[in-house]
């Protein structure tokens, strides 16, 4: 009885310990080092960080609440609080998602899909390939989420085809992991793949005035990538044997699906063409123009071509991420402003670290560990102001450590709360927690290890030295 009361009042006790700690921040002595603002904006931060965590309200409703809390504790006033929603990364991150409803609402993703996975429609173990590697490479270009969207009904086609047995059949479960974890391993390649990466840039160039461009994020993560997708597919052929010998049902399907699409409309040659140009632009032209910039000008050449309507965009767009992203953003200005930030790193871990080397290692771990339990997009945005404060501290770039939070915070593997690529996994009713948690595990590990590896041997070699 006494659990059930507890499991029943649990959201009110999480927001009774919440109001408790903020209240106990904000009128207890400030301690040495400390501002006033500084208290105050820790104690949002908190705050932010217990609904987060516990999320018994949501995510955007906790960022709308830090962004009313500091101009009412005369933190930040309320008119730069406000104005930190006009950042380039909320526009970027905005335009993005409107542009990756195009690609799904033209159809143009499926017909990709299926026109490229008929391809690998050969034999269990190339077409398990093929479900890692395209969600993978469709993730370099739009959110992982919409890819993983777009991809499900796919593969439980294949599923249904093959006959395969939900929860029983290993090919069953390496098809759906393989697919959940090419999109998140994908989704790290560049800015498009999730928004964590525009947010936490966004919070280095607020917080430091510097940036990092489109294509040496891209240079920097695509090893890791790469390495992690053929461990991936190694991981799958070994945990989940195929119980199958071939897969020419599935064949068949795929090639009477890509038959019934028909030749490629007006609408899907003239995105895909939009996109291409859009992408070129962000490699050659994002320093000079910006990545918002160029984002928005597609979205509105899209629009200008009516090759998108308002009331779909409406339909498909995240509207409370965008509310998230820039409270994210509020928050990590405020807490380097108010020297919170300095004053947090100075208490907790600067003094056990010994090189610039060792703290790229503690913040990845950090990052890698946390993603698992909360929102990829809340680890950015919790960490983000700790790791600009360290580089700082340690005289290092800002640049390795925002890429120390932002890369490894997006390999969410075990968890549906990590990513909705993984929580889409989980609704085939093929996956179990311990089906993902076995081969999960051993993939954070090999992530945390092989992106410090490139960290330190490759990095420097493109301008990220310490």
């Amino acid at each position: 009885m006494d659990s059930f009361l507890l499991a029943k009042n649990y959201r009110y006790i999480i927001i009774l310990v919440a109001i408790f700690l903020f209240g106990l921040m904000v009128y207890m002595p400030a301690p040495e080092g400390l501002t006033d603002d500084g208290k105050k904006a820790l104690a949002i931060f908190v705050l932010c960080v217990v609904f987060w965590v516990s999320q018994v309200i949501p995510l955007m409703i906790t960022s709308l609440l830090a962004i009313i809390l500091f101009p009412l504790m005369g933190v930040l006033p309320a008119d730069k609080t406000y104005s930190l929603f006009g950042n380039q990364a909320v526009f970027f991150i905005l335009g993005a998602f409107i542009l990756a409803s195009s690609v799904t609402r033209t159809g143009l993703g499926n017909r990709v899909a299926l026109i490229v996975l008929k391809w690998f429609g050969r034999s269990p173990k190339i077409l398990l390939l093929g479900v890692i590697t395209l969600p993978a490479f469709f993730s370099f270009w739009m959110s992982e989420h919409a890819v993983a969207a777009m991809m499900f009904p796919v593969v439980v086609a294949i599923s249904a085809s093959l006959e395969l047995k939900p929860t029983k059949s290993n090919y069953g479960k390496a098809l759906f992991l393989g697919m959940a974890w090419g999109c998140v391993i994908g989704g790290i390649a560049t800015f498009l793949g999730g928004a964590r990466a525009p947010l936490a840039v966004g919070i280095l160039q607020d917080a430091t005035g510097e940036s990092i461009d489109f294509i040496k994020w891209s240079l920097a993560a695509l090893p890791t990538v790469i390495v992690m997708l053929a461990v991936t597919y190694l991981l799958l052929i070994i945990l989940f044997p195929a119980e199958i010998k071939d897969v020419k049902r599935a064949r068949i399907l795929l090639i009477n699906r890509t038959a019934c699409v028909g030749k490629m409309k007006r609408d899907e040659w003239s995105i895909g063409i939009l996109m291409i140009v859009t992408i070129l632009s962000w490699i050659c032209l994002g320093k000079k123009f910006g990545l918002a910039n160029i984002t928005l000008a597609a979205v509105v050449i899209a629009f200008v071509f009516k090759l998108l309507s308002w009331k779909e965009v409406e339909e498909d767009v995240n509207w409370g991420l965008i509310f998230m992203y820039g409270g994210a953003i509020c928050l990590g200005s405020a807490l380097g402003k108010t020297g919170a930030t300095h004053w947090l790193v100075d208490i907790t871990i600067s003094g056990s670290i010994q090189s610039p080397f060792t703290l790229i290692m503690i913040i990845s771990l950090v990052a890698i560990l946390m993603t698992e339990a909360i929102s990829n997009s809340a680890v950015v945005a919790l960490l983000m102001p700790i790791a600009i404060g360290l580089a700082i501290d340690f005289s290092i770039n800002p640049a390795i450590t925002t890429l120390a939070v932002a890369v490894p915070s997006g390999l969410a593997f075990i968890l549906p709360i990590g990513t909705p690529a993984v929580a889409i996994a989980y609704s085939s009713g093929f996956i179990k927690t311990g089906d993902a948690f076995k081969g999960g595990i051993i993939l954070n590990i090999a992530a945390w290890i092989l992106f410090n590896f490139f960290a330190y041997f490759y990095w420097p070699i493109l301008g990220l030295g310490w």
